[in-house]
């Protein structure tokens, strides 16, 4: 299978095309700064000659968008949006224009498009979508517009003969530097791993191997299109989920801290606390109906296992994962 990864040097690009190059397919990244054998240059705007790689390939998985954990200033969401919806355009335009298009165009989205809320769970069919909540920085209702158009230039770009499916997904969790396990786990391990402003909010995770198989899953059913939750189904609040991890990494405490503690991390981090303090409980709905089987439906043992890959972390065997009986 030939697959193209436009903005694919990310975390999540990492993960799929680390996975997909190791099942035996064929991948191609797109990337403003192409370094290696399989990379090729865009700059996520115009067409031009990396259009040819999706002119015959059978996936697009479109990545591409400005790294979220950043300062929310004005010039950092506006950079957010464009890059977001640019990206989805000119790939929408390279999939119309090709002899032979790809038959599916998965688009990356993420969960912060629905509502910050704790009383029920989002799915795609009753969840509530973000915008119009009340005692909320206004911020967070211009990251739910970005998710918006973002799913929009997806859906309104003129490709009849490729299945579309926006991937609403959670945070991703893996042990690869940089990512957000990296960071939570870094500080869970220096005992500030403890509830953020009281740690109700509910955090939206899905572990990698998940994330991977769901993506796989997606690309052959081909009765799905449109937006799909990509999310484990047992988000939890911050308060339990950080203590599951700190126990899995074995440290006893965390020291807890409030919301203008958390402002000040966040801007030493030169990050947003929307990351922190924004409630995603989203559930994936349409997954499950169609047979996915979680690997990792509870952050117990997704935490341990994610531990046992960190690195620095002593290898033990590797807990073994639900496996649903295929039968």
């Amino acid at each position: 299978m030939k697959v193209v990864l436009p903005g694919g040097t990310g975390q999540v690009g990492t993960i799929l095309d680390r996975a997909l190059t190791a099942a035996g397919h064929e991948v191609t990244v797109l990337t403003r700064h192409p370094e290696r054998e399989r990379q090729i240059g865009w700059d996520g705007v115009t067409l031009g000659p990396w259009a040819r790689a999706i002119d015959g390939c059978d996936v697009v998985i479109n990545l591409a968008g400005r790294s979220v954990s950043c300062r929310y200033t004005p010039e950092n969401l506006r950079a957010m949006m464009d890059s977001r919806v640019d990206s989805a355009r000119v790939v929408g335009a390279a999939i119309a224009t090709a002899v032979r298009p790809p038959r599916v165009w998965l688009q990356m989205s993420t969960a912060t498009i629905y509502a910050h809320r704790f009383d029920s769970a989002n799915d795609e069919a009753a969840g509530v979508l973000g915008g119009t909540e009340t005692g909320v920085p206004d911020h967070w209702r211009h990251s739910v517009e970005i998710a918006r158009n973002w799913e929009r230039a997806q859906r309104e770009a003129p490709t009849p003969a490729t299945r579309k499916v926006a991937l609403r997904s959670a945070m991703v969790m893996s042990p690869d530097r940089g990512g957000v396990f990296d960071v939570l786990l870094g500080l869970a391990r220096l005992g500030l791993g403890g509830p953020v402003a009281g740690g109700a909010q509910y955090v939206s995770w899905i572990h990698d191997e998940d994330f991977v198989r769901a993506v796989e899953f997606l690309i052959d059913r081909d009765d799905l299109d449109g937006p799909v939750n990509l999310a484990a189904p047992g988000p939890l609040p911050h308060r339990d989920f950080m203590r599951t991890l700190r126990a899995a990494w074995g440290v006893p405490f965390g020291l807890p801290a409030t919301r203008w503690m958390a402002e000040l991390g966040a801007f030493a981090l030169r990050s947003d606390t929307e990351l922190l303090l924004k409630s995603r409980r989203v559930t994936p709905g349409r997954l499950r109906e169609a047979g996915f089987r979680f690997a990792y439906p509870t952050w117990g043992p997704a935490a341990s296992d994610l531990v046992q890959r960190a690195p620095g972390r002593l290898r033990l065997p590797r807990p073994v994962p639900y496996r649903p009986d295929p039968r």
